[in-house]
């Protein structure tokens, strides 16, 4: 083979011979002299252009920013008389939120609302978030539904309050501060004792706590901030301990021994809704807090192991995914028709690791004969269903662990062993002894602490609890008969799902922090200390009192002793935080005090809160203040959806696509979105996954545009439907930014109408006066959308509403009748028809920016002040938000001129059709033809002519009375049957591709009349069809044989 040398004589390599044979054929290029030299003129000019550019930027910026006037706070907005050239949320929504709340628009008078009874008043409470955390996305499409209501119902001239409060959070806080001590000092919250913790708390609630206030305040809120409550200030833990005592008295409320939810790692019941269903695989392997045995424990797996029946050598199979649970088994149920265990009815078996005989126990409600093997372990004190099989058949209920989750006394050999390293040693004692049989995956839903990540353990404890079945059925009775509306109505099955299947309510807790179970544990000076104060022989000798001494009073007459020899201790646990938000709607207001507020805004009008929380929540609301009030707390329940991402799945911290309402209002960069996805707890699979989903929504924004709070709420409120679920993308949020900044932009180009126009007291009465076609068509749509948006609101309809809204202001008054007008507010030489024209625009704005208010507060307030002659009107509001709400004209309702409207910009439309089909240059007038077979349509188009001259740029508009025709080289447009619009094309356009034109609809139309007058000709056609099918096919007909006609003739005219 040939051996190519390079210039050193060496043989080239691989790479520089295939580098060679790219190369070879092609001249090298002549090395330019002057590459890489900088010609000074370039250069200069360059930098000069980049400099002007900059200053360009720099003197916009400094134009913008001079538009900002710092306002005093709590003064009303000053703004500058030139407006910023788009929208620009930081700026618009400055310093308005201030103003409202010091000047009192937000406030209520109690004596007004009691005057104005249930029906002339709107009253609502915020459902109170808890104090621990910020809002979420879902907190802002309430806070949005709610305050669009309220400031609707204000604006309406109802007397309004909207309550703010949090609520104290219970386990959430206190979890929250004990990691904090463990994080700065290294101590826990025993080492401190109760009292001193609970000063930290209310240390870190002051300190921390008015994030959530900040949040409410920038997303526009008009709440009462003066009667701002907090479910652990003295007015709401009076009625805490009124509302517990009263149950007492009418003897729902006791103490006993039931299974609860059971927190290990808090140690503490925890309610249903703190619970985390999750589905998990088989032989998953997960952490558990407080195990440090193993990393992870396995989950997931069924294991099948033998009981021997006692006296021989039989076993009976039972299998269980909680191994461990066997130390508390009491029995082994068997269906009684079984075949297999007939035998076996009666008799016992032996547990391996304690000398005690189990009973054979037959149970048809438990045990399905035909699923595994048809035996069934028993274990009462830690499983819902033993539970209730153990009542049933009256076993012994054994606790086998700790309230921390060791294993306890009733272990045998595996007493001291954390619950889950007591699972696997169980699991050896069984192989070891020869009765462990099988274990494989079996995929299965494990209950999770919301709070602590702990695996949930149902447990036997006493606890107080609450008879809910009389309250329950009244709570169903007031949706059944009306009293009490539940919206969407489908709803209401689950409503009366829960409620018919109601259980004692657990509402004590083991925690600190929170309300302290006023009850107390009595007994003697000498019987201190020795005394059980859980035994059942004792329950009665807890007091429930409303204060200690009254409760020594009491005491000292139960034992029959002198107050002196009574021993109290206060119950250690405090009230589940449910109880104190159940009482909220009234304990705001003052119960049981016989308060003003009382009186004049209870009961209030509509709870609004998420539909995850109807029983939790929304139930026991209705049920407390049923059993306490004797009244509903308010007549309607609206239930919004749930917001999820827009994949489907739920808002959660552990999937890193929650989104704080302040990223979207301020704006947040990219950078700041990843660091809190690094800063959290995900798994490095997830994180990749939702930096991967911010990434595609908002690389190209550098992160989340600054949208501002009415963007946000305008935005939510469109993705209102009357579903369970909203799965939203952030991005189409975001996208109402520019709604609003086509409200910003459209309305300042209308104010530049306006001139030297001064609005007058008189103006609407007499705006008909000399009103034209096009000022009574825009009226009479204000009409409709003044209609349409108050019904929304009355029906809660609020997608509905937003896009009733935005079709009225950009499709009609902007797309319409601002084209419609602009020669005419600029014609000097028609003073009268201008200053209507005004006049009319002036009462469209108005109005308009006062429909859109309850929704987009802000930018709406800004608009609506800049309005010429703001402040000369007589009784004019000073604000907005106080003005009053639209109310329909009916002598402004004008269906003829829609109509003609609505016909004359189809003609327009044509007309348009016609330039552009033929070529025509926008600019250039053309001569229109206006064919009508109608009188109307004739009156219609003439009464309209100079709107059809100047939106369709035409020279002359003739119309035509048959038998006339237009000249020979016309273009035509057919609008309706009786309509027919033509553009005179001589000298303008290609008379080539106008007669190719012809022929192509000629040949398009042909085969389509055919077959349609075949369809006539056919007398069978003509008997089965349905008439109005044959009907429609013979107005085809004659639309598509008259189409050909005009087409023939237009051919014919041009050959």
């Amino acid at each position: 083979a040939e051996v190519i040398l390079g210039e050193d004589g060496k043989p080239l390599s691989k790479s520089a011979l295939k580098k060679l044979a790219k190369g070879k054929g092609k001249d090298k290029k002549p090395k330019d002299k002057n590459f890489g030299k900088v010609d000074p003129e370039k250069a200069a000019k360059k930098a000069a252009e980049k400099a002007a550019k900059a200053k360009a930027k720099a003197d916009a910026l400094a134009a913008e920013e001079a538009l900002v006037v710092d306002t005093p706070h709590g003064d009303k907005k000053i703004m500058t008389d030139t407006m910023a050239s788009a929208y620009k949320p930081e700026m618009v929504e400055k310093a308005w939120q201030e103003w409202w709340e010091k000047s009192g628009f937000y406030s209520a008078d109690a004596e007004a609302g009691k005057a104005a009874g249930e029906e002339g008043r709107f009253v609502i409470v915020i459902p109170p978030p808890n104090v621990t955390g910020s809002l979420h996305l879902g907190h802002a499409l309430t806070a949005a539904i709610e305050d669009t209501l309220t400031r609707w119902h204000r604006m309406k001239g109802d007397v309004t309050l909207y309550v703010p409060g949090t609520d104290h959070a219970g386990i959430a806080t206190q979890s929250i501060v004990e990691k904090m001590l463990v994080r700065d000092q290294g101590i826990n919250r025993h080492d401190l004792g109760r009292e001193k913790f609970l000063e930290k708390v209310w240390e870190w609630k002051d300190q921390y706590g008015s994030r959530i206030c900040r949040q409410i305040r920038e997303l526009g809120s008009s709440v009462d901030w003066s009667r701002e409550a907090f479910t652990m200030d003295d007015k709401c833990s009076k009625a805490v301990v009124e509302a517990f005592c009263r149950f007492h008295e009418d003897g729902i409320l006791f103490r006993d021994k039931r299974l609860i939810n059971w927190s290990c790692k808090l140690k503490s019941a925890i309610s249903d809704i703190e619970v985390d269903h999750e589905d998990i695989e088989g032989g998953v392997m997960r952490s558990v807090p407080g195990h440090t045995k193993q990393d992870k424990y396995q989950f997931g797996m069924f294991t099948e192991f033998a009981y021997k029946v006692s006296g021989s050598d039989e076993e009976i199979i039972v299998a269980t995914t909680r191994l461990e649970t066997m130390l508390g088994d009491t029995a082994v149920a068997v269906h009684p028709e079984d075949p297999r265990y007939k035998h076996l009815h009666g008799k016992f078996v032996d547990h391996p690791f304690h000398d005690r005989k189990i009973p054979i126990i037959l149970d048809d409600v438990l045990v399905d004969m035909n699923l595994g093997t048809g035996a069934v372990k028993i274990t009462p004190a830690h499983d819902p269903n033993d539970y209730e099989c153990g009542i049933r058949h009256k076993l012994p209920f054994i606790t086998i662990f700790t309230p921390d989750g060791i294993v306890n006394s009733e272990g045998a050999q595996f007493e001291g062993m954390m619950r889950y390293d007591a699972r696997v040693a169980v699991e050896e004692a069984l192989k070891e002894v020869g009765l462990l049989k099988d274990k494989y995956p079996k995929p299965m839903k494990l209950g999770f602490c919301s709070r602590s990540g702990d695996v949930i353990e149902p447990m036997i404890m006493p606890q107080w609890f609450v008879d809910c079945d009389n309250m329950a059925k009244r709570a169903m009775d007031a949706v059944k008969d009306g009293e009490l509306r539940i919206l969407p109505e489908m709803h209401v099955s689950t409503w009366n799902h829960w409620l018919s299947n109601s259980r004692p309510w657990c509402v004590s807790r083991q925690l600190w922090w929170g309300h302290r179970i006023p009850a107390y544990f009595a007994c003697t000076k000498a019987e201190e200390g020795v005394i059980d104060q859980n035994a059942n022989d004792h329950k009665n000798r807890w007091i429930v009192a409303r204060s200690e001494p009254v409760a020594r009073t009491k005491a000292a007459a139960l034992l029959g002793v002198p107050e002196s020899e009574v021993v109290l201790n206060q119950d250690e646990d405090v009230l589940d935080t449910w109880f104190s938000s159940g009482l909220f709607p009234f304990s705001v207001m003052g119960w049981p005090d016989q308060t003003a507020d009382l009186s004049g805004f209870f009961p209030t009008s509509l709870l609004e809160t998420g539909l995850d929380i109807l029983f939790f929540w929304v139930a026991r609301m209705v049920m407390m203040s049923l059993q306490l009030t004797d009244k509903l707390p308010f007549k309607d329940v609206y239930l919004h959806a749930m917001v999820r991402d827009k994949e489907g799945r739920k808002m959660s911290k552990s999937l890193g696509n929650v989104i704080d309402p302040l990223e979207v209002i301020h704006g947040c960069t990219l950078d700041t979105l990843y660091a809190k996805l690094q800063s959290g707890n995900l798994a490095s699979k997830e994180v990749a996954k939702a930096e991967a989903a911010f990434k595609a929504d908002f690389e190209a924004d550098g992160g989340i545009p600054a949208c501002g709070a009415d963007a946000l709420r305008i935005g939510l409120l469109a993705y209102t439907v009357q579903g369970r679920d909203i799965n939203l993308d952030i991005k189409r949020v975001v996208g109402y930014r520019s709604f609003c900044n086509k409200l910003w932009q459209g309305t300042r180009f209308l104010l530049g109408c306006f001139g030297e126009f001064m609005p007058t007291d008189v103006m609407r009465s007499t705006i008909l006066d000399v009103a034209s076609t096009r000022d009574r068509f825009i009226l009479s749509k204000l009409n409709t959308c003044i209609r349409e948006t108050t019904q929304c609101l009355t029906e809660y309809e609020f997608g509905k509403s937003v896009q009733v809204l935005q079709s009225f202001f950009v499709g009609t008054l902007c797309d319409v009748y601002l084209e419609l007008i602009k020669p005419v507010v600029h014609n000097k030489d028609d003073a009268v028809g201008a200053n209507q024209a005004k006049a009319t625009l002036w009462l469209c704005l108005d109005s308009f920016l006062k429909l859109l208010h309850p929704i987009c507060p802000f930018v709406t307030e800004e608009l609506w002040q800049r309005l010429p002659g703001r402040g000369s009107l007589a009784g004019e509001a000073e604000s907005i938000m106080i003005a009053g709400w639209p109310v329909a004209d009916p002598s402004w309702d004008n269906t003829a001129a829609e109509d003609s409207t609505a016909l004359v910009l189809d003609c327009i439309g044509a007309a348009r059709s016609l330039r552009h089909e033929n070529k025509l240059k926008d600019k250039v007038p053309a001569d229109f033809f206006i064919a009508c077979s109608s009188q109307d349509s004739t009156d219609s188009i003439t009464a309209q002519i100079a709107d059809f001259t100047t939106l369709s740029t035409a020279k002359t508009v003739t119309m035509l009375v048959a038998p006339a025709e237009p000249p020979m080289k016309c273009s035509l447009k057919i609008v309706t049957d009786s309509v027919k619009v033509y553009v005179n094309c001589a000298g303008m356009v290609d008379k080539s591709s106008e007669i190719a034109k012809c022929n192509k609809e000629i040949k398009m139309l042909t085969p389509l009349i055919k077959k349609l007058e075949a369809k006539m000709a056919n007398p069978k056609y003509l008997e089965t069809a349905p008439p109005a099918t044959v009907d429609k096919d013979r107005s085809k007909l004659r639309e598509y044989a008259g189409k050909k006609e005009e087409a023939e003739k237009t051919l014919k005219s041009l050959q």
